[in-house]
């Protein structure tokens, strides 16, 4: 890396770092319901299609294959963990700090068997640990990444993981989930982030990365990223609420932003 592009990458992080205090300042009336999560609430209309990047979470049923129960205690669904304040927290900041044309305060809820999901080059799943989809979701995400599409699974734990696999060899019958880790160019498609594992969100569970690839081939399209024991979107949503370190949250959006970046440029 040349002189001028490390000023840029340090400028850019000190950039993001200079956002996230101005975000603390916000009132957290501002960012809805405050500290604590508010509860469910069904989404409304999406926005009509314009060209921008658009967050696009899926929506889904849980079923007996996921050992799902209920809405937790009548708060969020699975489906919608940290919506809508981690999507409009991330949108903000890819909006500031790259040249990637969003729309902030705007969101997509899809379902997998929803044709205007072709629309839309990047997918995000909450909690996959609940997902039961049914055939025509199964088809519909298969065609989806074999398009040309990507997904990112995050905010899971433990046996979740069985689940997520389980459904994926249904989507994507002869792939497999890869482990990656700092050297793969994901990790640097934006910010560098040497050490992606460092950023825990659930206490002594330690972080891995894992990554579905076109032909079981690293070196070829990446189609789905897990991020197994981790949840960056609970860093985006409490963003300005100082439930977590500002250090902290910075990584978590440099993981995002480096995801987004990839995804569109690769």
């Amino acid at each position: 890396m040349t002189a001028v592009a490390r000023a840029r990458r340090a400028a850019t992080c000190l950039r993001l770092a200079l956002l996230l205090a101005a975000l603390v300042a916000v009132p957290a009336e501002a960012q809805r319901g405050g500290r604590g999560r508010p509860r469910f609430e069904e989404p409304g209309e999406n926005p009509p299609y314009d060209g921008r990047w658009t967050f696009v979470r899926i929506r889904y049923e849980m079923g007996l294959a996921a050992g799902a129960g209920g809405s937790r205690g009548g708060f969020d669904v699975p489906w919608s963990h940290d919506y809508p304040r981690g999507e409009r927290n991330f949108a903000q900041i890819v909006g500031e700090l790259t040249t990637v044309r969003t729309r902030p305060m705007q969101h997509a809820v899809l379902r997998l068997d929803d044709p205007q999901l072709f629309r839309y080059p990047i997918a995000y799943m909450a909690e996959p640990g609940y997902w039961s989809p049914s055939e025509s979701e199964v088809l519909g995400l298969s065609t989806y990444l074999r398009k040309g599409g990507f997904i990112i699974f995050d905010d899971f734990r433990d046996q979740a993981w069985l689940n997520l696999e389980r459904q994926m060899r249904r989507v994507l019958p002869e792939l497999r989930f890869i482990r990656i880790d700092g050297t793969h160019p994901i990790f640097d498609a934006f910010y560098r982030v040497p050490d992606p594992e460092a950023l825990q969100s659930y206490g002594r569970a330690q972080p891995t990365f894992w990554a579905i690839f076109e032909d079981n081939d690293p070196r070829k399209r990446l189609l789905a990223l897990a991020n197994r024991d981790n949840d960056l979107s609970e860093f985006w949503e409490f963003t300005g609420q100082g439930f977590f370190p500002v250090d902290l949250t910075n990584e978590a959006y440099k993981l995002g932003i480096n995801y987004l970046v990839y995804a569109l440029s690769r």
